[in-house]
């Protein structure tokens, strides 16, 4: 995989991605203590993080249409600068010792807001700066970086924090963000115009490359169910974990396993090719139901921790494989939009999960909704493998390409901005 590194726009991607991914590591916790430090209360933690999310599921879509209509890099870059002032906006206020959680959450809102217009965008600044033959590499050397710096972020994050406070991690953060604008104003790719149209008209054309493929509609179902799945698990997770199976260290040692399953996906996913890789991808995703069964059962730690490190070695070999697929399928004109799409189903279905979590568990017990959530994976996860489009999915992505709603002029028109720079 390193070898992609030779490249010169893939190493600008890479870089900037990578210093990106760094500074974001050590926000959680900097970010949790800041409220808290400001005004202790669990309930003003929440406010601010939903300021962060609701925006970013708000904006989504039309963050993937204007990635379509503008330059990829241009969107991305513009992020990167906004991101960059929230971040050293709010890194100044801790540091002065006044921290305002008014403008706390604000800063939350532009990063939420910045994060919905280049989440879409990231997709193609892929496809831009790689070959299709070296994609599921490229794809999986950037989630390689993205779970080194998940696995080792909450141990930066501490020792920033407790040498020079958490204003610091917030600076870094937006000196992370203003270096990664700094290398993708170097960065050159292709960009694929659109014509002039309505944003209603886009979002529905998006929207139709997602429904045209039976591949991508049921397996965007599946991951919201895992997605939601993840969301029960985390809020039920650590009273079970500390109640019934060793306390605190136990739930610490379970989502290290998890950080480092999810590494070693990512590694695996970088080695080897598959015949039928979205029906594979999915299939590794059912092995979340072991841990979730695992739990509600009290089983023996060491065990429980070691099919969580199973599940998510599942997740990160699906990220690569299934980023590629898309990448290869689906139509560069229509790349971000339809990523957008991906995202707010992932997402959206977290905040249900977080929300029916506590309801579920006050009417019966925790042990019942994760071993609801472990069924409805299995079952759903493994179903996908009945849809024909999934079964059939292969290396031909251009036999996708062809199957897209696109009129032979768009089609012309994709060609000729492949080469222009």
């Amino acid at each position: 995989m390193l070898s992609l590194l030779r490249r010169p726009a893939f190493r600008l991607l890479f870089l900037g991605r990578s210093l990106t991914l760094v500074g974001d590591a050590v926000i959680p916790a900097a970010l949790a203590l800041a409220v808290l430090r400001a005004t202790g209360s669990a309930s003003a933690l929440a406010l601010v993080l939903g300021c962060a999310m609701v925006p970013r599921l708000l904006l989504l879509p039309v963050g993937g249409v204007l990635a379509d209509r503008f330059s990829a890099r241009t969107v991305v870059l513009t992020t990167d600068l906004i991101r960059a002032a929230a971040q050293l906006l709010v890194g100044m206020q801790l540091l002065s010792g006044e921290p305002s959680l008014a403008l706390i959450a604000a800063a939350q809102v532009a990063g939420g807001a910045a994060s919905a217009f280049a989440m879409p965008a990231m997709a193609p600044l892929v496809t831009g700066t790689v070959e299709e033959a070296e994609r599921q590499r490229a794809n999986a050397l950037l989630g390689t970086v993205e779970s080194t710096t998940r696995l080792g972020g909450p141990a930066l994050a501490g020792l920033l924090i407790w040498l020079a406070g958490p204003g610091w991690a917030f600076v870094l953060d937006a000196a992370t963000f203003a270096l990664s604008a700094a290398c993708l104003a170097r960065l050159r790719v292709p960009h694929v115009p659109l014509p002039r149209r309505s944003l209603r008209a886009d979002l529905v054309e998006g929207w139709s490359e997602v429904r045209s493929r039976d591949w991508y509609w049921t397996a965007l179902v599946a991951h919201a169910v895992w997605n939601f799945a993840a969301s029960v698990l985390v809020v039920l997770g650590p009273a079970l974990a500390v109640r019934e199976q060793g306390g605190e260290g136990m739930w610490i040692a379970f989502l290290q396993a998890g950080s480092v399953g999810v590494l070693l996906g990512s590694l695996l996913a970088g080695r080897i090719r598959l015949r039928r890789p979205v029906m594979v991808a999915n299939a590794g995703l059912t092995t979340y139901a072991l841990p979730l069964t695992l739990l509600a059962l009290a089983a023996p730690a060491p065990v429980t921790i070691a099919a969580y490190g199973v599940a998510m070695a599942g997740l990160g070999f699906l990220n690569p494989v299934w980023q590629t697929a898309v990448q290869n399928a689906v139509p560069a004109r229509a790349l971000a939009r339809v990523t957008s799409y991906d995202w707010l189903v992932s997402l959206g279905a977290m905040p249900l999960g977080y929300l029916l979590a506590p309801l579920a568990a006050a009417a019966w017990g925790p042990d019942t909704p994760l071993l609801a959530c472990a069924a409805l994976v299995a079952v759903v996860c493994a179903g996908t493998a009945a849809v024909p489009g999934v079964r059939r999915f292969g290396a031909d992505a251009d036999a996708e390409r062809d199957a897209s709603p696109v009129t032979g002029r768009q089609a012309g028109r994709e060609d000729v901005a492949r080469i222009r720079r």
